[in-house]
């Protein structure tokens, strides 16, 4: 093949600015396509995580797996996942928050220890994962993984309970963070939601059949009907005697995170009894209130903005117009021209409707702004297709903190508003105004409801689990080896 000097590999432009997915996680016991249902599960649940995926089985003797980098679509295929034989499975779609994008830390991670085989798949963060790594390493134990997930593997093979759900509640025990998880062994399969509850966990049902999905749609997919949310601290276990609850660790104020709310989950999902979508159409209603504008149409940034796109136009009694299109078929990499196209990155995912934008006064929503570096290159762009003005609005309170309960964000520092002020963010994006939904205004979907229960540190500073000064460190880490990955790409959210 012929080598062109003027053509660069780049990463998709949304690994570098932005809060990005954390993981997925979907279980089936007692169901003869089990391994079916769990490809199709994560494929529902594919905006969670897109750098790996994988499927465990068990057929009662034996755990079968199959593992690989990239989307669900291009890792299985019929063949593979009639080789994953049994009545029971669990899988994950992985997006790193801890340790590097390979395939040793793709999951399920599986194991072979005194007591069988194991299977682990872990959506969330572990505070005190560095803490109890270096205790295990100091007994013996050695690691195959930078993941936080595979210390609570360690945890469960090290102890000396007499049953594997014993086992699992010993190892949670030590465990600081967020974590929904599910295990599997030859035999059952135990689903687990840490007592604060940052991340969400459903309980469905399929004729017999248990499913435990990270969101609801996911269980739509598959046809099974919504039971109710795992309960923060609640441990279910599946086995041949059917399934069974229990509550083993000290109860903690919930704390779910307003995060999914406002990006990560599919407005499809019921999550935290509530609909998605009429949340952030919500939320974009009290950002139209607190914060209007004297224009001519509405416009998201897509998708993320849309529905609260919607609740603002409503709200204002505005059009609501899609003047800015994006591409759903942009991969995690693509071939970049150097110099030849201005912002090529910004241009190859979204495009905006000339027709539609002409000498109007634009407001422009999105979910949050984390490090403005795409809007910085979508306003221009909104511009140069002939809109008069564009006035910013983002439906979320200005984002200060990194998060270390699930979530891949950048340094403090590496946050506009932690260091900026609104109008030198406005400058920065090249707005004509800019306004934030208010703290008040996030919980607007709340009515007269009192606004606890949730985690807002990204907003507010304020974390609910202590943050090891090392962990601080480690976000900042985690930043630069985004920064490598993306290979000095210029398209950036």
């Amino acid at each position: 093949m012929a080598r062109n000097d003027d053509l660069e590999l780049s990463v998709e432009e949304s690994n570098l600015d932005g809060f990005h997915e954390e993981c997925g996680v979907f279980g089936v016991y007692g169901h003869p396509e089990a391994a079916n249902l769990v490809y199709l599960g994560l494929y529902a649940l594919q905006h969670r995580g897109q750098e790996s995926a994988g499927i465990v089985s068990s057929n009662r003797k034996a755990l079968n797996y199959h593992r690989g980098m990239g989307l669900v679509a291009d890792i299985f295929d019929s063949s593979i996942l009639q080789r994953l034989e049994g009545t029971s499975a669990i899988g994950h779609n992985r997006y790193s928050t801890q340790g590097s994008t390979t395939i040793k830390n793709c999951q399920p991670l599986v194991v072979e220890y005194a007591s069988g085989g194991i299977a682990l798949a872990h959506n969330g963060n572990l505070v005190n994962f560095a803490e109890l790594r270096r205790q295990l390493e100091n007994r013996g134990s050695i690691f195959q993984s930078s993941s936080d997930s595979e210390v609570i593997i360690h945890l469960i093979a090290a102890s000396q309970a007499p049953t594997v759900v014993e086992r699992v509640v010993e190892a949670l025990a030590q465990i600081k963070g967020a974590y929904s998880l599910l295990v599997l062994t030859e035999n059952e399969m135990i689903a687990v939601r840490d007592p604060s509850g940052f991340r969400p966990l459903a309980l469905g049902k399929l004729n017999d059949a248990v499913i435990v999905a990270s969101e609801t749609c996911a269980l739509d997919l598959v046809r099974a009907e919504y039971i109710r949310e795992v309960e923060p601290g609640e441990v279910i276990v599946v086995n041949e005697s059917g399934m069974r609850s229990f509550k083993p660790f000290m109860p903690v104020p919930t704390r779910r995170c307003i995060f999914e709310y406002v990006y990560f989950a599919r407005p499809d999902s019921l999550l935290f009894g509530r609909n998605v979508y009429q949340v952030r159409k919500q939320q974009g209603r009290a950002l139209a209130r607190e914060c209007p504008a004297d224009a001519d149409i509405v416009v998201p940034v897509p998708d993320s903005g849309n529905a609260a796109a919607l609740g603002y136009a409503e709200e204002s009694r505005l059009p609501f117009e899609m003047a800015l299109v994006r591409s759903h078929y942009v991969g995690r990499t693509f071939i970049e021209p150097r110099q030849s196209i201005r912002h090529f990155g910004v241009k190859i995912k979204f495009n905006p409707v000339s027709d539609l934008l002409r000498d109007k006064r634009v407001v422009l929503i999105e979910d949050s702004l984390v490090r403005g570096t795409t809007l910085r290159k979508v306003i221009p762009m909104l511009r140069q297709a002939g809109a008069r003005e564009v006035h910013m609005r983002i439906a979320a309170p200005p984002t200060t903190h990194s998060c270390f309960y699930g979530i891949d964000t950048p340094t403090r520092e590496e946050l506009l508003a932690s260091t900026h002020s609104i109008e030198e963010i406005r400058q920065f994006i090249t707005a004509d105004s800019l306004g934030y939904l208010s703290w008040k205004g996030l919980y607007s979907f709340l009515g007269e409801e009192p606004a606890n229960g949730f985690c807002d540190a990204c907003f507010t500073g304020k974390y609910p689990v202590d943050i090891p000064r090392e962990r601080v460190a480690h976000q900042l880490r985690l930043f630069d080896a985004a920064e490598r990955r993306a290979g000095g790409n210029e398209a950036q959210r």
